[in-house]
């Protein structure tokens, strides 16, 4: 009882802070927006866009400093010498819970430009985020639905040419754009009821990592493949909450990094009308698929 009180009033205070951080960090990048929208140039547009990435570097670092306020989480992170702030790269990562959001930007915060997420256009109306979001050039998606795309074939792959357009911004300034190829977070009963082939992931999808190749094509570095990994004895498949995080109950929290090169051949190519494209581009994710899920293996292990 006296443990549960305990982690409420910690965490109550974690989260309040990360309110009021959150609120005033938005209210700056506001500003900084304005400016952005009323600049005559794209000069001076890309200008404010690097401030912008720079405060939402400075939130960020707050925000991990706050999620770890009490310093029980033990993270151990291993990345590249190679990282480069001012690269453009494509991230992707095994998805197992929120916390890998939070887990990404405590890894490769600052080591990488701003990670940057294709939203759908709802999100948008998202107090406070969905004007940051905005304000951070973050490509706001509208998908055609099946059926849409049924009375109109007009709309089928309009939504490529979208990204594409979208990411034209990104021409001139450093991006990471992220991309969690499973398409959703893994459990057991997910991955026995889709017969995936391996021990601790869900099946691929390439369908968002296709969109950032197509999209930012020639302009791409590299791609960062990021494994993610909630140790906890007795639970092979211990997936922690938010809460878990923000009041010290995750005991460790694994994360390895490694830059992997991209099949030049694969840039800018579409992949959903070109078959051959979109086999090797399936070949290439379950090797890396394969990869990930062996080191897994070995770190659960360990």
């Amino acid at each position: 009882m006296f443990s549960t009180l305990i982690n409420v009033i910690k965490g109550s205070t974690a989260v309040l802070l990360l309110s009021i951080n959150t609120i005033v960090m938005c209210s700056i990048l506001f500003v900084f927006a304005f400016f952005k929208l009323i600049s005559p140039t794209r000069g001076l547009r890309d200008f404010f866009s690097r401030i912008l990435h720079w405060l939402t570097e400075f939130w960020t670092g707050l925000n991990n400093g706050l999620w770890s306020l009490y310093r029980t989480t033990k993270w151990d992170i291993e990345l590249p010498d190679t990282l480069n702030r001012k690269g453009t790269y494509l991230v992707s990562s095994n998805h197992q819970s929120w916390v890998d959001i939070l887990a990404l930007q405590k890894a490769l915060n600052r080591k990488i430009p701003l990670l940057t997420f294709f939203i759908k256009h709802e999100l948008i109306y998202v107090p406070f985020l969905g004007l940051a979001w905005w304000a951070l050039d973050m490509p706001f998606m509208k998908r055609p639905t099946r059926e849409q795309v049924k009375n109109n074939p007009a709309l089928k792959g309009k939504d490529l040419e979208n990204a594409r357009k979208a990411c034209e911004k990104f021409q001139t300034i450093p991006v990471s754009m992220m991309s969690f190829a499973e398409g959703t977070r893994f459990s057991r009963a997910k991955a026995e009821r889709s017969n995936s082939p391996y021990d601790n992931l869900l099946k691929p999808k390439v369908g968002g990592i296709g969109m950032v190749l197509y999209a930012l094509g020639d302009k791409l570095q590299s791609m960062i493949d990021v494994t993610i990994v909630y140790p906890k004895k007795d639970e092979q498949d211990y997936t922690p909450t938010f809460w878990q995080l923000v009041t010290g109950q995750i005991p460790n929290i694994i994360v390895r990094v490694r830059e992997l090169e991209i099949p030049r051949h694969l840039l800018g190519r579409n992949f959903r009308t070109d078959r051959d494209i979109r086999k090797e581009l399936e070949a290439w994710i379950n090797q890396v698929w394969m990869e990930k899920d062996a080191l897994l293996t070995q770190l659960k292990a360990s």
